[in-house]
């Protein structure tokens, strides 16, 4: 291929695109001409006829002269792709051409052909991931109506769908369920019928503890087939159902990593830290750095059952001496909880916390509160003292014997080399070898690796005098000098640059991807290039640890390291912020499009990292760089619900001394985010621009005068559509769909959630459209609209659920479950309430389990199951003393049950209590089923012109808001009660 066919770069794995080598988009102007690119880009580089060009781009409406109009249009399409357009544009006798290999399907689909012969499990994963990663959205999305684009996009679009399925079924053999589930959600509820792909969701849904879900959607499933398709699902599917109904308990979720490799010589040692366990709620696994204390831990909970599952909890990238909320962030991370109260939400869970030492006031304080308010937690720490707390029980983690350090040496010496064996003749100098290294885990390792080039006879020469002068510091225990001594000997055995990579690897927390390595590790004798073969020196001698596509340093590697820096500490700590402010600005434009979950993901990866860099740039005083910081994090914090995160962080770079340009900017997020979380509100700032002016109105809808939210964000939008920034027009009328709820304008809620769902579909937003749907759906519930509920609902729900925005996803299923006991269906509703209820406690969402428990009292009432239906709902008043919708419905609901067993008194009280609720909202269609409820109380009492009365006045309120009288609650009862009585 001659140079002009890399000279730009083409995508049709989302709209069309061209971009410069350099990655900058190229504009083809014109409809006409965009379609003959596509039309080329569709041939993948096979000459097209004349004829056929002109029959796809004007078909049955050709111009007067076809041949003319094309090389018009061949012509036009040239000169956007100067310089090399003509070129590129080639014409053959058999047609025009495209000249060029540099189209993102055919990288797609090279990709998918190393995958399917790389035999490797992690490395398949790996290049179906970075081929997944081409896609941008639907192919050629702005020509998918046409008919020529139509076969192709057929084709890839399969060839995507069979990609995910194979990488779904290769992360199952990794032990990533999670991440299986949550990517497949989506795509099932698009493809329902692809049993493949349903069987692989329900495999994953099982393996993280959601079977009741994964027997619903294979419930779900099996009906659709039956009643549309008239069959039973296949063998794939029937398969999957079955092993999830013969396995035994259920099994829950965990984060705990995937075994590497086998743990040699701790059984022993596993049985008695599993026996502590059983009689102690805190057991400690004490001893110096590398003898075992994380691989001992860990594989001791592989081994545990617990119901809330076991949950582990790395704390060596968390600042030293960090407060206890920092402590907290990191272990709700951990968890996958958004949002709540962590003392709310441990249950009865196992969490392993590992290097408790560099934080241990912190620690030990979180751990005795956590032990005292949780009753059925266990901890199992990790940390080089005790954490000295009533009720720890602290088990020093013994050194190998002699025994299994050689075992341990024979399996990692043969990982790094393949040919190397063991001689009968080597087995004493062996024994030495393990007997001087004092059976340190690490130390056995880092010596192993020696062997493929020193043989064992020559190691343990070099070995003896090498402990014996450097040994380190005399005042630390021997066994840590011994450590220390292995690391100071691997370190003096290093290049120059491969120690400049080593020690500047260092500053990373919790590891690093490649790019991230190479921009702080290059520089002063290593070059970028270079970083990469370094790296793989270093994995080889055990000093870097690669999990995945990321880079890690051992704990203490990694402490060495930092020690090693010196003088070249804070200039590498720089390059570090530089980089890691660079990825957070990136993904604040990101995360506003079609790319969002993919940047949830990286930054969820990187979030320890991003914490080191900004306490980097506090601590250096670099107010600049901070404020821009916590500007490009601030939208990630609000979609993930690290409100608190988000508020400390934001107040830290506020505190900096010095004049910015930034500080506005962060000043109106740090206002915002401390509303939403409850916290206390600083002085309200000048809006910074019209976003920030938006995100008050958005903030303040729940808070206050809903007209002071409604002035913000009416003047946003009009700024948005001024300067044409369709993710601000998008993100406005849904606000304003929103409050056009609260008022009772039901047509302009329909408008504005149509409107703001157009546009973020069109920007591939799935937050937006979550939000647009949320106000659609509660438009087609109040009309009766159930089967568009339903559908918006799902669709809602998929969303929640592909972007790990679990809260609302909890809210969406009782939105759902509500539909459902509008249409009588209580069974399926009670399901869809419960798996609501159950991740709301999950995630400690505390307005989620008050929703989802309203909802299960309004279906138990309508089943006639009263008692349980009045204990639902007086739990929810007594977590929503003040006005909401929440407590303005159960009110209502407990009223109907006064009602219904003949109780008017009670029943006018609790209607009376909801019409002042109503009217402290200002709902006014609220006010309407208060009204409705003081009818059917004064029937009971025998009132009826009164009731009567009432209930006109409530259709005349329903009827002023563009409201049908099927609204209303319990219309046909009311209104027959009132006949039969007289009325």
């Amino acid at each position: 291929m001659r140079a002009y066919g890399v000279a730009m770069r083409f995508g049709v794995l989302g709209p069309l695109a061209v971009w410069t080598v350099d990655g900058l988009p190229v504009r083809v102007p014109e409809v006409k001409v965009r379609a003959l690119l596509a039309d080329l880009l569709v041939h993948a580089g096979h000459p097209v006829s004349a004829d056929r060009l002109a029959d796809d781009l004007w078909g049955d409406r050709l111009p007067a002269n076809p041949a003319n109009s094309l090389q018009t249009k061949v012509s036009q399409l040239r000169r956007a792709l100067a310089p090399h357009g003509r070129e590129l544009v080639g014409y053959e006798p058999a047609g025009y051409v495209l000249r060029t290999s540099a189209v993102d399907v055919l990288r797609f689909q090279e990709l998918l052909r190393q995958a399917a012969e790389n035999a490797d499990v992690r490395g398949k994963v790996a290049l179906l991931t970075e081929a997944l990663a081409l896609w941008r959205g639907p192919a050629l999305a702005d020509f998918a109506d046409e008919e020529f684009a139509r076969p192709a996009i057929v084709r890839w679009q399969e060839q995507r769908l069979t990609a995910y399925e194979d990488r779904a079924q290769a992360s199952l053999l990794l032990a990533e369920a999670g991440t299986v589930a949550d990517e497949l959600a989506p795509w099932v509820a698009v493809h329902p019928f692809r049993e493949l792909l349903r069987a692989l969701h329900l495999r994953a849904l099982d393996a993280v503890g959601r079977r009741r879900e994964a027997l619903d959607s294979y419930r779900e499933l099996r009906k659709r087939m039956v009643d549309e398709l008239g069959i039973e699902p296949g063998p794939e599917v029937v398969a999957a159902h079955q092993a999830i109904l013969e396995q035994a308990p259920v099994r829950v979720r965990t984060n705990l990593p995937a075994s590497v490799s086998a743990l040699v010589g701790r059984d022993d040692a596993r049985d008695t830290v599993r026996r502590l366990l059983e009689t102690s709620r805190l057991v400690t696994l004490t001893g110096p750095g590398g003898v075992g204390k994380t691989a001992l831990a860990l594989e001791t909970a592989r081994q545990l059952e617990f119901p809330d599952g076991c949950w582990w909890v790395e704390w060596a990238a968390v600042e030293r001496d960090a407060p206890e909320a920092v402590l907290v962030d990191v272990v709700l991370a951990a968890l996958d909880i958004r949002s709540g109260s962590l003392d709310d939400v441990l249950r009865s869970r196992l969490l392993v916390l590992d290097n408790c030492e560099h934080v241990i006031e912190s620690a030990a304080h979180l751990i005795a509160r956590l032990l005292a308010v949780a009753p059925d937690v266990r901890v199992l720490a990790t940390s080089r003292e005790p954490l000295g707390i009533a009720g720890e029980r602290v088990w020093a983690v013994p050194p190998l014997p002699e025994s299994s350090a050689m075992e341990l040496f024979v399996a990692r010496a043969t990982a790094a080399a393949p040919e190397f064996s063991l001689n009968a003749d080597d087995e004493p100098t062996l024994a030495a070898i393990c007997q001087r290294l004092e059976g340190i885990a690490l130390a056995v390792e880092l010596a192993a690796t020696r062997v493929r080039a020193l043989g064992v006879a020559e190691l343990a020469a070099r070995l003896d005098p090498f402990l014996t002068l450097a040994n380190g510091k005399r005042d630390v225990p021997a066994r840590q000098r011994t450590l220390r001594a292995v690391i100071d000997w691997s370190w003096e055995l290093l290049s120059d640059p491969e120690r400049a990579v080593l020690r500047r690897l260092a500053v990373h927390a919790d590891g690093c991807a490649l790019s991230a390595a190479e921009a702080v590790c290059s520089g002063e004798g290593v070059e970028n290039g270079e970083v990469v073969d370094l790296l793989a020196r270093l994995i080889d001698r055990s000093l870097v640890v690669v999990a995945g596509a990321r880079y890690r340093l051992l704990e203490s590697v990694a402490a060495y390291g930092r020690e090693q820096l010196g003088a070249e500490a804070v200039r590498t700590c720089q390059k570090h912020l530089a980089y890691y402010l660079s990825l957070a600005e990136r993904a604040a434009l990101e995360l506003r499009g079609s790319q969002q979950r993919q940047w949830l993901s990286r930054l969820d990866v990187e979030a320890a990292n991003l914490r080191a860099a900004l306490d980097f740039a506090v601590q250096q005083g670099e107010v600049d760089t901070a404020l821009r910081l916590v500007n490009a994090l601030a939208w990630y914090w609000f979609l993930r619900g690290r409100l608190a995160e988000a508020v400390r962080s934001l107040a830290a770079a506020l505190a900096l001394a010095g004049d910015s340009r930034y500080r506005a900017e962060t000043a109106c997020w740090h206002v915002g985010i401390a509303m939403l979380a409850g916290q206390p509100v600083p002085a309200s700032p000048s809006i910074a621009d019209d976003r920030a002016r938006w995100f008050f109105g958005f903030v303040r809808s729940d808070f206050g005068d809903p007209a002071d939210s409604e002035a913000l964000v009416a003047e946003a939008l009009a700024a948005f559509q001024a300067s044409g920034d369709r993710w601000g027009m998008a993100a406005a009328l849904s606000t304003s769909a929103k409050l056009a709820s609260i008022r009772g304008d039901f047509v302009g809620m329909r408008e504005y959630g149509e409107q703001s769902l157009a546009i973020f579909a069109e920007l591939g937003d799935c937050w937006g459209q979550l939000q647009a749907t949320e106000w659609l759906g509660e438009v087609a519930e109040i009309h009766g609209e159930y089967e568009l509920g339903r559908k918006l609902g799902r669709d809602a729900l998929a969303m929640a659920e592909d972007l790990g925005l679990w809260p609302q996803a909890a809210d969406r299923l009782s939105w759902l479950g509500r539909i459902e006991t509008m249409t009588g269906d209580f069974v399926r509703a009670r399901e869809l309430h419960e798996r609501a209820l159950r991740l709301a406690r999950e995630q400690g969402y505390l307005p989620g389990q008050a929703f989802a428990e309203m909802n299960l009292g309004c279906a138990a009432r309508r089943e006639g199951k009263f008692d349980e239906a009045e204990r639902l709902l007086t739990g929810v008043l007594s977590k929503h003393p003040d006005p909401g919708p929440a407590r303005v419905i159960s009110l209502a609901e407990l009223g109907f049950i006064a009602e219904s067993r003949g109780d008017g008194r009670a029943a006018r009280t609790f209607h009376q209590d909801g019409l002042a609720a109503a009217r402290a909202l200002r709902d006014r269609r609220a006010i309407a089923t208060a009204l409705e409820g003081l009818a059917g109380a004064e029937v009971v009492d025998g009132r009826v012109e009164e009731a009567a009365r009432l209930l006109a006045s409530a259709d005349e309120l329903r009827q002023s808001l563009g409201l049908p009288v099927a609204d209303r609650f319990d219309a046909d009862r009311i209104s027959t009660a009132i006949a039969i009585s007289g009325g």
